[in-house]
């Protein structure tokens, strides 16, 4: 292969990464809401030329993260708890629309496989004491267990429509199926509602293999709301718990009198 071709190769991987990057820097909370983003800066902090950034801006405004100046230039978006609930909607009815689809569209018990897996490492490193739990790094492997079964879930439904409608999604800070679990680890009874999460996975895989839609679409969104409980009860503890939702920095949470 020539280097010409070398050099286009390297060009998509290269934006590729550099949108990863910066929206992991939003995410932690390296830039502010209402924040401008420049590319000179970005070109010298990323160690990458203007293209990809200018490229990586552009795809991270259409995500929702960023926000296009009339005059030129991006800023960085800030969100309220309103957007926050709605993310959570909105992912509520497109898993349970998944839901729905995988069990219309079954047609073999093996197509669980997977699902089935996930499920019974999940009760294999569930927390018996989340306030005790021995370490980050695992529970760090509980939320990617559980990121991998909403993941397959949406696999089961068979919908290339849905799959890159549901990705788009999940690039939104606190919209993934993990994203306030961390935070609501070390509050009262989590314990009760990690049980609750699990028994509505069980009652998820039983209704597709059933070929029941309305019911896998039913307990799918109950299951979502679960991140509504999640976010009331960190709310309700301390604000400070809210700096472990990924992207909690962008949220503007009112101040209480």
């Amino acid at each position: 292969m020539s280097n010409g071709a070398n050099a286009a190769s390297e060009v998509p991987s290269q934006i590729g990464r550099t949108v990863l990057n910066l929206r992991e820097m939003l995410l932690r909370g390296d830039f502010q809401p209402g924040e401008r983003l420049s590319e000179l800066p970005l070109v010298a902090r990323l160690g990458v030329s203007r293209t990809p950034i200018r490229l990586a801006l552009d795809r991270l405004a259409n995500e929702g993260l960023l926000e296009i100046v009339p005059t030129g230039g991006f800023v960085v978006r800030a969100f309220t708890l309103t957007d926050v609930s709605d993310a959570i909607d909105m992912r509520g009815l497109l898993e349970g629309a998944a839901a729905r689809l995988a069990a219309e569209r079954f047609q073999d018990p093996a197509e669980l496989s997977v699902l089935r897996a996930l499920q019974d490492e999940l009760e294999r490193v569930m927390p018996l004491d989340p306030q005790l739990y021995p370490s980050i790094d695992s529970f760090a492997h509980y939320l990617d267990l559980n990121e991998a079964f909403h993941s397959a879930l949406v696999d089961l439904a068979r919908s290339p429509m849905l799959r890159r409608t549901f990705d788009r999604m999940l690039s939104l800070p606190f919209a993934s199926p993990s994203a306030t679990v961390f935070a609501r680890l070390k509050l009262p009874k989590a314990k009760e509602l990690l049980t609750v999460a699990h028994d509505h996975h069980n009652a998820i895989i039983d209704a597709i293999l059933k070929r029941q839609g309305s019911r896998a679409e039913g307990v799918t969104r109950e299951h979502a709301s679960l991140a509504h409980r999640n976010l009331d009860a960190v709310l309700a503890a301390d604000k400070r718990f809210l700096n472990s939702v990924p992207g909690a920095s962008l949220i503007r949470v009112p101040d209480v009198a």
